[in-house]
């Protein structure tokens, strides 16, 4: 949100510096045509009833003061949620291609059935200010996250400016562009554009923690860490035992041996290795890496990009394509660097680390993020139309990506 701020109050000053050359008169004018008119301001949202499981989990306990082979107390232990919501507010003013519709009445901040190729598309259906304030809450299934989305786009003839920040609480994808294009149209339907962008991230994408430590070998090439040794920094024990029990099918007498395993409580938790790690140990590996990673601070790089758009409509037959390439020289100008200058936790370094560590000489493997998206329509007929929309992103580690399709036909 800060980020936000400081990049209204820039594009307030540049106006106002702007607007000294201008009647004061005709600066308001203007600056309410570019920035306010047709857009809208909506708080909306949605409470639905929860899901359902159709599998019902039961428990059997023991009544207290009965014995174990007494009548049980019979629990439902089924996992039920609370009911689902969503509630959001922003302000948006996004100019629509010929094939796009408002969904209904009116803006309800859903960012799935108002989705807009703005968004996402290298270039506009409109020239100059676009924008999208946009914060919603949101429970599904009993867990509950929040969404932002804040877009702020100037489109012109030769050129495209463009600043945003997204945070999808159920992807964990926070993600801060700016980006300055020069644009190249070609004819009236096609157009390329290039220029460079500056993207941030919060996560740590590529790099396994807890691989790196439990793979690690010393100098003489032994294995250094142990998994088990990370259970007992996180207060967990183990013992061993042996027994010999009667196999009650061969009537042969077998010698069993293993580990039992209590956490830092003095509960025990499994009955052998195997058991804890396939159970609590899973969740220290995960509460080991979120501690490592956790302490890093905000990575930032810089890249070069292209796009291209190509727009086809007619009332009867539409093909809008569309993408953006960020090309694999990335430079990293921010996060945690180490004696080489180097930030090593970044994507950069993603398939950099051995059981060495991050070796002096690695420079880090490029690669290519992109975004890239369709949508066709075509009324065959005056009863008959068919469609297709899709729409993929892929940065580091994450992808996201949506798709439409099917047919219409109307009696007549």
């Amino acid at each position: 949100m800060k980020r936000i701020l400081l990049t209204a109050l820039a594009l307030l000053i540049s106006v106002s510096t702007f607007a000294q050359e201008k009647e004061k008169k005709n600066f308001f004018k203007e600056f309410y045509n570019d920035f306010f008119k047709y857009a809208t301001v909506y708080a909306a949202g949605d409470y639905r009833a929860p899901y359902e499981s159709s599998d019902k989990k039961y428990l059997i306990r023991q009544p207290e003061g009965a014995g174990l082979y007494d009548v049980p107390i019979v629990e439902d232990v089924t996992e039920y949620f609370p009911s689902d919501y969503r509630i959001g507010f922003g302000i948006r003013k996004l100019g629509r291609f010929g094939y796009e519709r408002k969904p209904g009445n009116f803006w309800t901040g859903d960012q799935n059935l108002e989705r807009q190729n703005a968004l996402i598309a290298p270039t506009s259906a409109v020239k100059g200010w676009e924008y999208l304030f946009h914060f919603e809450k949101e429970r599904r299934r009993g867990e509950e996250w929040e969404n932002q989305r804040y877009f702020i786009r100037h489109t012109g003839k030769y050129h495209v400016a463009k600043i945003e920040s997204r945070y999808q609480g159920a992807y964990d994808f926070n993600y801060n562009a700016a980006d300055v294009r020069a644009r190249l149209p070609i004819g009236k339907k096609f157009s390329i554009s290039a220029g460079a962008a500056y993207r941030t991230h919060e996560r740590v994408y590529g790099v396994n923690p807890y691989e790196i430590w439990v793979s690690a070998l010393d100098a003489d090439g032994n294995q250094e860490n142990y998994w088990y040794e990370l259970a007992y920094e996180y207060g967990y024990q183990d013992a061993y035992y042996t027994t010999t029990i009667y196999n009650p099918v061969t009537g042969n007498e077998q010698n069993i041996g293993g580990y039992f395993w209590w956490d830092p409580n003095g509960v025990r938790i499994a009955s052998s290795d195997l058991e804890f790690r396939d159970g609590p140990y899973k969740r220290l590996i995960s509460r080991y890496n979120a501690e490592v990673l956790g302490n890093t601070s905000e990575f930032g790089l810089v890249s070069p990009v292209v796009g291209f758009d190509f727009y086809h409509y007619k009332s009867n037959f539409w093909l809008h394509l569309y993408g953006t390439a960020y090309l694999p020289y990335h430079k990293y100008v921010r996060g945690d660097k180490d004696d080489f200058g180097r930030v090593p936790l970044s994507y950069l370094f993603r398939d950099s680390w051995d059981q060495y560590g991050l070796a002096d000489a690695a420079e880090g493997d490029q690669w290519w993020d992109y975004q890239a998206g369709a949508n066709f329509g075509w009324k065959i007929s005056k009863s008959l139309g068919i469609f297709a929309d899709t729409e993929y992103t892929r940065m580091w580690d994450s992808k996201m990506f949506i798709t439409s399709f099917g047919l219409n036909y109307t009696f007549r």
